[in-house]
C-alpha cells in the first residue's frame, strides 16, 4: 500500500522548496474556497430549522433532518463514482460539450495533484443551480417535511467537504479520521482509484461491491491484528517532489 501512496503523491508540485510548506499554502487555499459555501448553507439552514422547530411537528422535523444525512451520504457515492469518475466524450450538442467541458476535468485534476487547494472541495457556485430548484420546490411540502430534509442534506454537503479537506490536510489521534484518511488515501494510489467511492463512510463502497480487497480493508484498519501501515516520512515526501520536478 505504501507504494501505491507513494505513486500518488508524486504528481504534487511543491512551493518554497518544502512539502510542508506547500501543504500549508495549498490548505489556505481549500479554506478560502470553503468558507463562502459553509457560510451560505449553514445560514440557511438555522432559518429552515428554526422554522420547523416552531412548527406543529417539530419532532417530525427533527427526523426529516436526520434522514437528510443518509440521502446525501447515498447522493456523495454516486455523484462521486458515476459524474466525478465518468468519462465524458466531446461530441456535438449543447449537452454533450457542457459534460465534456464541465465534468470531464472536474475531479480527475484532484487525483493528479491530490494536494492542489484549488481541487480539494468544491465552490458555493458548484451546486447552486440545484439549490435553486430544490429549495423553492420543497416548500411545495409543510416545512417540517421536505425543507428540513434539504436542510439535512445541504449541511451533510458541507461536512463532506470539509472532512475531505481535513482528510488531505488534517491530523488526528482520533481511530475513525485516522481510518477514514487511509481509506480515502489509498483511493488516490492506483491501486485504488476505481475503489473506495465513499468519503465520510463505505457502507456504500459494501452495498455496492466497490469496497476494496480484503487484505487492503485489513491493512487499512487500525484492528487488523496488529498490520501497521508504513507512512512516509516528510523527508521522504520531500525526495520524492524534488525527484519528480528535476525531470521535468
Amino acid at each position: 500500500m505504501s507504494a501505491g501512496l507513494s505513486s500518488a503523491l508524486t504528481g504534487y508540485r511543491p512551493m518554497e522548496g518544502s512539502f510542508e510548506a506547500y501543504k500549508r499554502e495549498q490548505s489556505r487555499i481549500a479554506r478560502r474556497r470553503l468558507y463562502p459555501l459553509t457560510v451560505f448553507y449553514t445560514t440557511y439552514a438555522l432559518i429552515i430549522t428554526l422554522l420547523g422547530l416552531r412548527s406543529a411537528h417539530p419532532w417530525i422535523g427533527i427526523g426529516f433532518y436526520f434522514a437528510g444525512i443518509p440521502v446525501w451520504s447515498l447522493v456523495e457515492y454516486l455523484f462521486h463514482r458515476y459524474v466525478l469518475h465518468g468519462r465524458f466524450p466531446p461530441g456535438k450538442g449543447i449537452i454533450r460539450r457542457f459534460l465534456h467541458e464541465r465534468l470531464d476535468p472536474l475531479h480527475w485534476e484532484h487525483h493528479e495533484r491530490p494536494f492542489d487547494g484549488w481541487h480539494i472541495s468544491g465552490e458555493l457556485k458548484d451546486i447552486l443551480p440545484l439549490f435553486f430548484v430544490a429549495a423553492p420546490f420543497s416548500f411545495l411540502f409543510p416545512v417540517f417535511t421536505l425543507p428540513v430534509l434539504l436542510v439535512g442534506v445541504v449541511q451533510s454537503y458541507v461536512g463532506e467537504e470539509w472532512t475531505h479537506y481535513f482528510l488531505h490536510f488534517g491530523r488526528s489521534r482520533n481511530r475513525l479520521f485516522r481510518h477514514l484518511k487511509r481509506y480515502h488515501l489509498y483511493h488516490h494510489s492506483p491501486r485504488g482509484t476505481e475503489k473506495g467511492y465513499g468519503i465520510t463512510s463505505g457502507i456504500w463502497d459494501l452495498v455496492f461491491h466497490t469496497q476494496y480487497p480484503k487484505p487492503v480493508r485489513k491493512l487499512l484498519s487500525e484492528n487488523g491484528r496488529g498490520a501497521r501501515i508504513k507512512k512516509m516520512t516528510r523527508s521522504q515526501a520531500s525526495r520524492l517532489f524534488r525527484e519528480r520536478f528535476k525531470k521535468r
